[in-house]
C-alpha cells in the first residue's frame, strides 16, 4: 500500500514537470504574436512642390445689372456668347420710365413759367422803386421770389435729365467686349436696381484661380500644366485676405500671360506651386504642440476616432498618437501640422484597430 502511495506521487509529480515544459514555449512565443503594421516615413512640405487643381478666368469678370427696376421684356444674349462693348443685352418695359420723363417735362414747363413770371414781377418792382412808388423791402421781396422760381427751374431741369437716363437705363448694354458666362435674366422676370442678371468676363488678360488649404500662404510662382503637355509659368496678382468659412480655403490668383487664347475660360489645369509656402497658424483649429511642422503622409494614416485628428508614432516597438491639424486631404495624401521628425515612423494603414502602448511589428510600404 506504501508503495503504492509513492507511486501515485511520483506520476503527479512527473505530470506537473510535463505541464510546466508545455507552458514555457507559449511564453516563448507571446513576442511573436504581436500584430504587422505598415508603416511609413512623413515628407516635410517646406522646399516642395505644392499640386493643386486651378480654374482658367478672365482678369475682370464683372456681374451686370439694370440701374433701375423694372420688367424684362427682351433678352438679346445667352451665355457663352461674345458680345461686344455697347452691344444690348436686354430691356426692361419702360412705360413707366416714358411716364417718368413726361412728368418731368411738365414740371420743367411750370418752373420755367413761374420763373418767368418773378423775373417779370421783380422788373415791375425795381422800376417802381427807382421811382420811390415802393420800398426797399418790396424790391427784396421781389428779388427772392425770381431767385426761388429760378432755383426750382433748375431743380426741374435736374430731374428730367435724370428721368431721361433712367430711360436709357431700360436697355442694359455691355461695358466691354467679352463672353457671357452666365445669364440669369429671363424675360417677364420682375428684377430691382443693382439685380445682377448676367456675368461678363472681359476681352483681354486672363488669369488661373487656385483654392489653396486653409494655413498656406500663396506662394508667390509657380507653373501651369497645360492639357498639351507644355507648361506657363504664374505669378501671384492677389490672394483673398480671409479663409472662405464653408471651404476653409483661401482663394489666389496668379498672371498666366502665355496662356494660348484657344484654351476656353473655366478649364481646369493642373497647377505646380513652389518657393516659401509654409503654413501658418489657423486661430479656428486647435494647435498642436509647440515645435509642430508641415508633413505630407499617406492618408490612411489619419485617425479620427479620438478627439481630434491623429496619427500613430512607432517608437520602440510600441505606438503613441501624435495629435495632428489637417490642411489638405486628398484620395492618396494628406497635409498636416504635427510635432514629427524625418526619421520617425508612421502606421500608414488599419489605424482604426490601434490603442495607445500596443506593441507592434512594422513592415516598410
Amino acid at each position: 500500500m506504501e508503495r503504492l502511495r509513492v507511486s501515485i506521487v511520483a506520476v503527479a509529480l512527473l505530470a506537473m514537470a510535463l505541464l510546466g515544459c508545455q507552458r514555457a514555449p507559449e511564453r516563448a512565443t507571446s513576442a511573436d504574436e504581436r500584430p504587422w503594421v505598415v508603416t511609413a516615413a512623413p515628407r516635410p512640405l517646406g522646399g516642395q512642390a505644392l499640386g493643386l487643381s486651378g480654374t482658367v478666368r478672365a482678369r475682370i469678370e464683372a456681374p451686370l445689372a439694370f440701374q433701375v427696376g423694372g420688367r424684362i421684356v427682351k433678352r438679346h444674349a445667352d451665355a457663352g456668347q461674345a458680345v461686344r462693348a455697347g452691344q444690348v443685352l436686354f430691356e426692361l418695359d419702360a412705360a413707366d420710365l416714358e411716364q417718368a420723363v413726361r412728368a418731368a417735362q411738365a414740371d420743367l414747363a411750370a418752373a420755367e413759367t413761374a420763373a418767368r413770371t418773378a423775373q417779370a414781377d421783380l422788373d415791375r418792382v425795381r422800376a417802381l422803386q427807382a421811382q420811390s412808388f415802393v420800398s426797399a423791402q418790396a424790391l427784396e421781396r421781389a428779388q427772392l421770389s425770381a431767385r426761388e422760381a429760378a432755383s426750382r427751374r433748375d431743380a426741374a431741369q435736374a430731374r428730367l435729365a435724370q428721368a431721361r437716363n433712367n430711360r436709357g437705363y431700360a436697355a442694359l448694354r455691355a461695358p466691354a467686349d467679352g463672353v457671357l458666362t452666365d445669364v440669369t435674366g429671363q424675360p417677364g422676370q420682375v428684377v430691382a436696381a443693382g439685380q445682377s442678371v448676367a456675368t461678363l468676363a472681359q476681352a483681354g488678360g486672363r488669369e488661373v484661380e487656385v483654392q489653396l488649404p486653409d494655413g498656406v500662404m500663396p506662394p508667390p510662382r509657380g507653373e501651369a500644366q497645360l492639357p498639351g503637355g507644355h507648361s506657363v509659368a504664374l505669378t501671384l496678382r492677389e490672394a483673398a485676405p480671409v479663409v472662405d468659412p464653408l471651404g476653409r480655403t483661401r482663394r489666389a490668383r496668379y498672371r498666366a500671360p502665355d496662356l494660348p487664347a484657344e484654351l476656353p475660360l473655366g478649364s481646369v489645369v493642373a497647377v505646380r506651386l513652389a518657393g516659401p509656402n509654409a503654413p501658418t497658424s489657423a486661430p479656428t483649429a486647435p494647435a498642436p504642440e509647440a515645435g509642430a511642422a508641415a508633413w505630407v503622409v499617406p492618408v490612411g494614416a489619419l485617425d479620427e476616432r479620438a478627439e481630434g485628428p491623429r496619427v500613430w508614432r512607432v517608437r520602440e516597438g510600441k505606438l503613441e498618437a501624435v495629435p495632428v491639424r489637417v490642411l489638405r486631404v486628398d484620395d492618396r495624401q494628406a497635409l498636416v501640422v504635427a510635432p514629427l521628425a524625418p526619421q520617425d515612423r508612421i502606421v500608414a494603414l488599419g489605424t482604426h484597430l490601434l490603442q495607445p502602448g500596443m506593441a507592434v511589428r512594422e513592415r516598410a510600404s
